[in-house]
């Protein structure tokens, strides 16, 4: 089996393991390229801004996690257009499908990215560019491959132009469309050659050479070069499938109707699972993906050996159509469990109610197995997926169960997706996951949140209070938000809404959502009253966030409403996922986290920003009341009115969401190419740190991938801003102009300016 991964960063052993071997591959692959360009792959994939693209490394692995082949895709957030930089499966590899299997990766991506196509060099087949029929053939080989997707040379360019006159095979410019019917025009084409020549090539093409081959694009729309390897009357290109921005993929627990309870009144039924079917089959949202089979050592990564191994067995011997239920507890003597397995079922369970027999472990077993493979769906790409299964398993901890959950299924895959990315873990069931807040409770690479009923009211009743905030390395990442027996829909979503802000200030990679909906209006087990529409806010506001996520099933019980409130809730996921591609652009939906003291850092700003920023810009005590109100007010302008407003930021974040600095610019109206700077602030316990030069750079960078040219900085004259003058002729900026008493009698306006790129 091979599973294509997107490796988004270098933060865990596992990403470090796959970008050395990609690392591997290339050199080997490319005995020409320069090393440096190979050895700083981590620092693209850490700092977009400083290499003007978005890098996004591929790497296809086997079973064994060994990477099998590798590509480097660069996307151009101001022109929404993707690059291929390098693709290659490693040595003794090739012609076995994996190239092909990464280039239809990358062409999914490229169209979930909406790009207007996808761009590469490709070297020539044409005898006069590349006399040696031995290169030659394999250039042929790899143009004939590309042209099976429609991807040919854009014809009609001096793209091949050498930069050395004589050089030999001179690289086209590749372009593949996607499937698209029509190509780019004249003008579009042109800004993305300039964008690949001067951000890729700037230190070795002169600007005169960039220029003529600008200038050489001539044809509007761009053609492409005739087919030459295939018939078009006969052969069709191949299509992008869409897969990843299309359904969501469901992966359905079919082993959970043999886990059937009878007496006792059991209310996780499998009726529930049927009623969610029967709405989510009907929605158009969805796509069934069949279960994966995986190793129980991911169960046991999590959960003690000792409680795997006796549901394993005590399940095995109890009789057909009977049940064991706990009935005595070792409240006095933990340590020392019965050897009877009727009786150690109190040893392992939490409560009285949560039956063993023979059909438990198994679909215990596959519920894990449909939550993996959900994970797995998500690794590879898709925006989202859902495990539709039962039992349920938030309740179940490392060595125990409970709470009709054998094993924890969200907490076995955000475990697992750990090992590629930060992982959060949001809990909107009625009622608390105390399995997972144990099993994460000493983790800072897990955070959990969970909004549920307060423990004094609701099960499990022991766990769940507010100051349960994790222990050991774990401080702070866990957080418990308890809420009272009656809460209206309005409350539920102003708690979900601070939940989801402790969430971004984690930035995590990937999100686990544990989906209970016992919060809706007459579930037997709650006391709340979400409905439909209700539901589908929740979905919305979840979506929204942008992050891959993993939605595994758990309580929800009022069977009446559960399938139609399940598909609301996904309705509004779904929505909200496509608003966050409008909303981050091209931007990861994990924040770029890296640079100064682990700093989070972000271009967007929210609500909570006014305020923070005008408590920031009071601290420094630089600013007059009325300067830290202007600064107040145009976060506010931004908020209310986005890009519209005239105003940018580059925000950097304290890891526990306090605002470190800012800075804040803006396009000059009716001069192109020229932005102002109109605030760079920060706080004083991080004054001296280097955080002003970042924030600096980073703004800078992001106005040179807008087309910037000039930056204007205005500040005073006066002694109090000797440092400030200081600071920026440090960053080579000169003055330009200063205005004598312009802000008052004895204060000058000194107006710097910077050319940029530098």
């Amino acid at each position: 089996m091979i599973r294509i991964r997107k490796v988004v960063d270098d933060r865990t052993p596992a990403n470090r393991t796959a970008i050395a071997e990609a690392q591997a591959i290339l050199k080997r692959q490319f005995p020409g390229m320069p090393a440096e360009d190979i050895d700083k792959l981590p620092a693209q994939l850490r700092d977009p801004l400083k290499y003007r693209f978005v890098s996004e490394l591929f790497v296809a692995e086997d079973a064994g996690d060994r990477v099998r082949g590798v590509a480097l895709l660069l996307s151009m957030p101001d022109l929404r257009f993707c690059y291929l930089e390098m693709i290659s499966a490693a040595p003794g590899k090739t012609g076995g499908g994996i190239g092909a299997a990464i280039y239809e990766r990358l062409r999914e991506e490229a169209v979930a990215l909406g790009s207007v196509g996808l761009f590469f060099e490709c070297l020539p087949d044409d005898p006069i560019l590349s006399p040696d029929p031995a290169v030659r053939g394999q250039n042929e080989a790899r143009l004939r491959f590309y042209e099976r997707y429609g991807a040919r040379p854009i014809a009609g360019t001096a793209y091949e132009t050498p930069l050395t006159p004589g050089n030999t095979d001179p690289p086209y410019l590749v372009f593949d469309g996607l499937g698209q019917e029509t190509f780019p025009g004249r003008e579009a084409v042109r800004a993305i050659v300039r964008a690949i020549l001067e951000r890729k090539y700037g230190d070795i093409c002169p600007p005169a050479y960039i220029d003529m081959v600008v200038r050489s694009i001539t044809d509007d729309p761009v053609r492409l070069r005739p087919l030459r390897y295939r018939r078009a009357a006969t052969e069709q290109p191949v299509r992008v499938p869409h897969t990843l921005a299309a359904a969501i993929p469901m992966i359905v627990n079919d082993a959970h109707e043999i886990h059937h309870v009878r007496e006792r009144g059991y209310v996780e039924a499998p009726v529930r699972v049927r009623t969610i079917l029967a709405e989510l089959d009907q929605s158009g949202l969805f796509r069934r993906i069949p279960r994966r089979r995986f190793s129980e050592r991911f169960i046991r990564a999590v959960h003690d050996g000792r409680l795997v191994d006796y549901l394993e067995k005590a399940c095995k011997n109890v009789p057909s159509g009977k049940s064991i239920y706990p009935y005595v507890f070792p409240i006095r003597n933990a340590a020392r469990p019965p050897t009877e397995r009727t009786v150690r079922a109190g040893y392992y369970c939490i409560d009285t109610f949560t039956p063993l027999n023979q059909e438990a472990f198994l679909a215990a077993r596959q519920a894990v197995d449909c939550a993996l493979t959900a994970a797995e769906q998500v690794l590879e790409g898709s925006p989202a997926a859902y495990a539709l299964v039962r039992p349920p398993g938030h309740h179940a901890e490392p060595k125990a169960f409970g709470g009709f959950c054998y094993f924890n299924n969200s907490a076995i895959a955000a475990h697992y997706l750990s090992r590629f990315g930060r992982v959060a873990v949001l809990d909107v069931d009625y009622h608390h996951g105390n399995g997972t807040q144990e099993i994460f409770y000493e983790r800072s690479d897990v955070l959990t949140v969970s909004l549920h009923g307060h423990p004094n009211v609701a099960y499990p009743y022991f766990s769940g209070f507010r100051d349960e905030m994790g222990r050991g390395r774990g401080a702070g990442f866990n957080v418990n938000i308890p809420l009272p027996e009656i809460v209206t829909p309005q409350e539920y979503r102003n708690v979900l809404r601070s939940a989801l802000k402790r969430i971004a200030r984690f930035a995590p990679v990937y999100l686990v959502l544990a989906l209970g909906l016992d919060t809706a209006k007459g579930d037997p087990t709650g006391t709340w009253s979400n409905r439909g529409d209700d539901f589908e806010t929740i979905g919305n506001m979840i979506g929204a966030e942008g992050y891959p996520t993993i939605v595994v099933q758990e309580g929800g019980y009022h069977v009446r409403t559960l399938g139609k409130n399940v598909r609301r809730f996904f309705s509004g996921l779904a929505t909200g996922l496509a608003q966050s591609k409008l909303r981050l652009g091209w931007r990861s939906p994990r924040e770029v986290a890296a640079g100064i003291d682990g700093l989070v850092w972000r271009e967007d700003v929210r609500a909570g920003d006014v305020e923070a920023v005008r408590a920031l810009a009071a601290a420094t005590a630089f600013f007059t009341t009325e300067e830290v109100t202007i600064a107040a007010e145009l976060v506010e302008e931004r908020v209310d009115r986005g890009l519209a407003s005239g105003y940018a930021f580059v925000v950097a974040e304290e890891a526990d969401g306090r605002l470190a600095g800012y800075a804040c610019y803006g396009s000059i109206a009716g001069a192109p190419g020229r932005f102002d700077l109109y605030w760079l602030v920060v706080r004083p316990a991080r004054q001296r740190s280097g955080l002003g030069r970042e924030l600096l750079r980073r703004t800078e960078a992001t106005v040179t991938a807008a087309g910037g040219q000039r930056m204007y900085v205005e500040t005073s004259g006066r002694d109090l801003y000797a440092p400030t003058r200081a600071f920026y002729r440090a960053c080579g900026y000169r003055k330009v102009a200063e205005l004598p008493d312009f802000f008052s009698e004895g204060d000058a306006k000194v107006i710097f300016a910077k050319e940029i790129p530098t």
